[in-house]
């Protein structure tokens, strides 16, 4: 059964939800935008038999604390550093990283930091190479190099609306009917919360800073090859499937999957992605662990 928790991390409540054995290995669940992890809540059950699962909002998202951008520094930066005193705070040790969207710049500056207790990445649709920051980005690179109001307008009026929020659940999908419409009215009743729309304009001016650190996250799994699935949904155009590739460059120990689907693949194919993970987990995390163990 899934547990809905709170824990206070530097004065801010951090809400996660919490499902499994906690003896078990470790799965931390590291959602995008503009969700929480609510996008986890049919993956997490499927996952609960065989793991611990943990899955945080982070500061700005879902249940967790919101304060006002004069009191916190929504940064990428600083989300990954809430996110890790969290993990510490909640002594989990050693782990692997289900990486979306957000959670990839998050969890990949977390993995970078702390690469002795990541035991595997587990990456669907979240970016690390610049094949992968297509058209989609025009306009976020335009806010990145001037970071005027006429910019921030534009991102305003087409992805923080509940037309735009919509599409990144339905766009791609095989049929738009197998999409919960809950997902949309859920995330967009929280982006329309005060002040929560510039909230969401910071973190898309702290998304710049992530292309000048993917050199540094691809020598990172160059050096430390962490066994890694892929998952992409291939009709993703927000991070399209030419993101995806590039990871074959540089990890060996890698099990790569496209869907047919879009941005959000676990709405449409949360069935097979928790097949892909517990195969995965068996045969290469804990397969790995074992030989470790042998080694000793």
């Amino acid at each position: 059964m899934t547990q809905y928790k709170n824990i206070e991390i530097e004065k801010l409540n951090i809400f996660y939800r919490e499902a499994g054995c906690p003896t078990k290995k470790k799965i931390v669940l590291l959602h995008g935008f503009p969700t929480s992890s609510q996008m986890f809540r049919n993956l997490i059950p499927k996952l609960e038999n065989d793991y611990h699962v943990i899955a945080p909002d982070y500061p700005g998202f879902g249940n967790s604390s919101m304060p006002a951008l004069g009191e916190f520094d929504y940064s990428f930066d600083n989300l990954s550093r809430i996110v890790e005193k969290f993990l510490n705070t909640l002594n989990i040790e050693k782990y692997s990283l289900y990486l979306m969207d957000y959670g990839a710049p998050v969890g990949f500056r977390i993995a970078k930091r702390n690469p002795e207790k990541v035991e595997g990445l587990l990456i669907q649709n979240g970016n690390a190479y610049e094949e992968g920051l297509k058209e989609f980005w025009d306009s976020i690179k335009a806010y990145w190099k001037d970071k005027s109001d006429e910019n921030k307008k534009v991102l305003r009026d087409n992805l923080l609306t509940i037309e735009a929020t919509k599409w990144q659940y339905t766009h791609g999908t095989r049929d738009e009917q197998n999409i919960n419409p809950d997902n949309w009215h859920i995330d967009q009743s929280l982006l329309e919360r005060e002040g929560n729309k510039d909230i969401q304009l910071e973190l898309f001016y702290s998304y710049g800073t992530n292309p000048a650190l993917y050199p540094e996250w691809q020598k990172y799994f160059r050096q430390y090859q962490p066994p890694t699935l892929i998952i992409w949904g291939k009709n993703d155009y927000i991070f399209p499937e030419d993101g995806a590739h590039p990871y074959r460059r540089d990890l060996k120990n890698l099990d790569f999957h496209i869907l047919d689907t879009g941005h959000f693949a676990l709405e449409e194919d949360s069935e097979l992605i928790a097949k892909l993970i517990l195969d995965f987990m068996k045969e290469r995390v804990e397969a790995k662990t074992c030989e470790s163990a042998c080694a000793v």
